[in-house]
Order: C-alpha cells, then structure tokens, then sequence
C-alpha cells in the first residue's frame, strides 16, 4: 500500500440516516474532493460514516464476488455451462472443480473490495481521531462502531485467505508495504477489536441503527467468529460463542418470523429476524449488479413471469444431490426454489427459446447433466429472495447478512458439540416448526437426529462418471443439512462446509476432491507482484 493522500467520498447513505423515516439506501456519489478544498464539520459525520460500510455491498455481490465465493464452491449451487454462454474464462467451471488459481477474478476481487473498505475504515478514524471531522459528541462511540465495521472486513480475509496483513493506519510512508500476519493473529485482532468495542455501541435495534453496527449485530458477528474458532486459530470457542448468542437472544429485541419468507420480500427492513442487513434499494442503488440474483438465475423466458425490465441470463442453479436432502413438506423447498412448469404473469405456459429443448415447455427439473453441459430445463433456480413484479437488473430486498435464525442455530451447534445434544435438539426444533406448520410432527428433532450424519448422498454424479461416498460418516451431519436448508443462498455453505470437515473431502456433481489446502484461497498474484512481504498459501 502506498502512500495515500487524503480524500473524502462524500456518499449519502440514506438508510443510515437517523433523521429520516426511509430505511432503504440512497446512494448519491459526490466524487472526490481533496481535504484542502473540503472542510467537514458534524453534518458530514453520517455520510462519511456511511462510505466506510459501502464496499461491504461491493464486496458481497458486485459481479465475481463474495456470494460467488462462498456458494459457488460448495456443493448446493453452480453455474453450469448453458447453450447461450455461461463459460466465459472457464473460471465458473474452476470453482466447481476446487481448481481456481491467484489470478481468478473471484479471488482477486474480494481480497480487493475488502481491503477497499478496510481502507475507508482508516481513513474515517484517523480524520475523527486527529479532529478532521469534528465530532462533539459520542467520538467514541462512533470509533468504536468503524473498528467492529473493520473487524467484520477482517472477518471475510481471515475466512478466505488465513494469512493477511493488518493495516489500522490510514497515513503511511511512501513505500510503505506492509507485513503479513499470520491467521491466528488476524482472528485475535478480530475478537480483541470486536470486544472492546462492544460497550461502546448503541444497545438501540431502532431506525438509527439499521444498517449499522450496535451492540447486537457486533455479538453475533463475534459469535460467528468464535463459532469458526477452531478453523481460524487451531482452539475451539464454543462456550465463547454460545454466552454471545445467549446475551442476544435474551435482550429480547429480536425474534423469528412466523414464515421464513418474510425475511426476504422486498420490503423487509421491519422483519424482526434481521440483525445486520445490507440495505438494497433498486431506485438509489443503480450499480448494475448490486443485487442481481434474479438475473442470474431466471432463465430468459422468465422475463415474462415477472415482468422483468430486462432479460435474465439463466446461470446459477441448485446441485440435485443438495436438493435430494430436502423433505418435500418443508416450506423452504416448497417456496424457495423455482421448479416445475414455469409460466407468464398472465398464466400462459413459457415455450424453451435456446438450446436442445427449443420449442417445448419450459418445465425445470432437478437434473443437471455436469458441469461442462446443461439446457434451459436443467436445475431449479434461486427463489429464496421475491422477485418483484417490474424489477429492474437490482432487487430492492435488503440482504440478511446476520439473521435471529443464525444466533439460534450457532447455540445449537455449541450445545451439540459440547455434549447438550438435547438442548441442541430444542433449539433446531424452533427453527423447523415454522416450515412444517401444515406437518408439525415433522418439526421435531430429538438428540439422536442430530447425532446422526448427513443425508447428503456425496459423490460424483453427472455424465462422466459416478461414484458413492455418502453422507453417515459426516460427524454431526444431521445438523449441517439443517444449516443447508435454512440459510442457502445466503454465503454460509462454504464456511460451514469447512467447519464439518465435508469442503474438501467429499465429491458432488462434477467436483472431486483437489486438496486440503482449497479451505483457503490464494493470495492474488497481483498483490504478491506489488508486496514482496506477502508469501502465497500453502498449495497454491
């Protein structure tokens, strides 16, 4: 990194705005402007807070990013190869072959958009710190909410490559190329920054608070830390990160819905589930991908259903073997996947326009021949999110990215790992009776359930071969498919892929195992190139 000069973004995000009733997000960029032209004073305060949590949307689903990163690689979602494109550079392809290499855009682009928001982070502390932005009261407090907002940018480096540098200086010498660290101290840094921040932060779940940091939102980020403990720094957390979930869920602010769905319809900043969002509004957020899954899943003659402004492009679909481990009663497969015979909003039956199957209707199935071939019909599409009628390229649902139902789960991981499987049971009960509401014995779970393993049938299944690996010797596997079932699509299925020991070890659809060291990806060559400091991970 070299020597930066000063420079404000001033960019207005409205939902972060106490003052104002809206709590979708304006995004209005003023450009740059050198400190000597600029002199901010308190009412610049909210916007140039805001700049420093804009790169988390960048990072989360601008194209080839941290959505991709986390559910591409894993074994529910893919991008197969379609009659009219999907194969680009081959990197698609690379992800669900565990073969990506240091100059893959995916890799490259979040290791990038993060160390952007990191940057904002700095940068924002120093001015309030040295009195730049003045700040008469709460400077504390608002420092403190910018290191629990740079802490969960180190969250996503230390899941994703381990060995990264810390930078907390926004000022540095000309030259300067800062040391690697090693993952251990990158997740130290985390919880030290994360803990002693949290006294410091607003205890208010209200308007002004949404979209940002308070005490809630940095406890269950530090429950999702210590719930990968073990893979970040070699020692288990569990009771760490079960006393977090506990004080969340007893202060009472926070609850389930009695419908999972309505954590994702399109107006859903009043769902009280959601404890940290990424605020999405298709008006003020015009990047062209800032939320676009519907674009990236639907296939083209969907346009018609929902009356799309723009035509879909038919790219990312469900591994069948991870839709086989669905019970056909739970309302997550029932509302969360498009299937079947699609149709028109005016009920006329879709005709398949590209491909093999031209001409006849377009009737999704839970068939994806491999990788490297699939048709208009091949693979149930994303569903989870609603699609609004008239939808432009963005969607207007605010992302979930820290819900209620994690904070319960977690406790249910920490309860069944430390020998309260019965307690366990209880708490994964909770999460179930609201998806078997039509089948309520459906939503028990005992302590046996959960000693069991996975119901995934892992293998290689596509047009090139087949082989049997299973899932009954996945420890605790019973509960990774809860945790499939529940949060797909949401960027958890690597990470808790990784966590059950399954990543790396297991075969699905066209993906074979190709070692221990893809549970971590490379260093982009690009930024060994510019910092001889850094030394590549292990593999790669």
């Amino acid at each position: 990194m070299n020597k930066q000069h000063y420079s404000i973004i001033v960019i207005v995000f409205l939902c972060l705005l106490p003052a104002l009733s809206c709590t979708k997000l304006k995004d209005n960029n003023y450009n740059q402007v050198i400190v000597d032209q600029f002199e901010p004073d308190e009412k610049d305060l909210e916007p140039l807070v805001a700049a420093a949590y804009i790169p988390w949307r960048k990072l989360f689903n601008f194209w080839q990013s941290y959505f991709w990163a986390q559910e591409l690689s894993a074994d529910n979602l893919l991008i197969p190869k379609r009659p009219w494109g999907w194969v680009d550079d081959g990197g698609y392809r690379r992800f669900h072959y565990h073969k990506w290499t240091s100059e893959d855009a995916i890799p490259v682009n979040c290791w990038t958009r993060t160390y952007e928001g990191i940057n904002n982070c700095n940068r924002v502390i120093e001015q309030i710190a040295t009195d730049v932005i003045p700040v008469s009261q709460g400077k504390e407090n608002i420092l403190a909410e910018l290191k629990v907002l740079r802490a969960s940018y180190y969250w996503v480096l230390c899941d994703m490559y381990g060995n990264v540098p810390i930078v907390t200086d926004f000022t540095v010498p000309e030259g300067y190329l800062p040391e690697q660290n090693t993952r251990k101290e990158v997740y130290d840094f985390i919880v030290k920054e994360i803990t002693e921040s949290i006294p410091l932060l607003s205890e208010n779940r209200d308007q002004s608070t949404y979209g940002r940091f308070n005490q809630w939102a940095a406890r269950t980020l530090l429950a999702k830390v210590y719930l990968n403990a073990e893979v970040y720094s070699g020692t288990p957390a569990w009771n760490q990160c079960l006393a977090q979930c506990d004080t969340v869920i007893s202060s009472g602010l926070y609850s389930l819905e009695l419908n999972q769905k309505g954590v994702f319809i399109t107006e859903n900043e009043r769902s009280p589930e959601i404890i940290f969002p990424l605020p999405f509004d298709e008006k003020y957020v015009t990047d062209w991908n800032a939320f676009d899954h519907h674009m990236q899943t639907l296939p083209q003659e969907c346009q018609a259903t929902y009356n799309l402004q723009y035509s879909p492009w038919g790219g990312i679909c469900a591994v069948p073997q991870f839709i086989n481990t669905f019970d056909p009663d739970d309302a997550r497969y029932k509302d969360n996947w498009i299937k079947g015979q699609q149709y028109s909003s005016g009920g006329e039956a879709l005709i398949v326009q590209n491909g093999r199957f031209t001409g006849q209707p377009l009737n999704l199935i839970n068939v994806v021949p491999a990788i490297d071939t699939s048709e208009a019909i091949h693979g149930f599409r994303l569903g989870k999110f609603e699609i609004k009628q008239g939808i432009t390229s963005r969607l207007s649902n605010d992302f979930p990215l820290l819900r209620y139902a994690d904070v319960i789960l977690m406790k249910a991981e920490c309860l069944l790992r430390t020998g309260r499987a019965a307690e366990a049971a209880v708490e994964v009960t909770k999460i179930r009776q609201r998806c078997f509401a039509d089948n309520p014995a459906k939503a028990t779970v005992t302590a046996a359930d959960l000693q069991q393993g996975s119901s995934y049938d892992y293998g290689q299944r596509d047009v090139h071969g087949s082989t049997s690996e299973g899932g009954a010797d996945v420890q605790y596997g019973r509960l990774l498919d809860e945790l499939g079932w529940e949060f797909f699509e949401e960027c958890h299925r690597r990470q808790d892929l990784i966590r059950f020991n399954v990543f790396a070890r297991k075969s699905w659809l066209s993906h074979t195992p190709n070692g221990d060291y893809r549970e971590l990806f490379p260093i982009p060559q690009s930024e060994l190139n510019k910092n001889t400091n850094l030394q590549q991970n292990a593999g790669y």
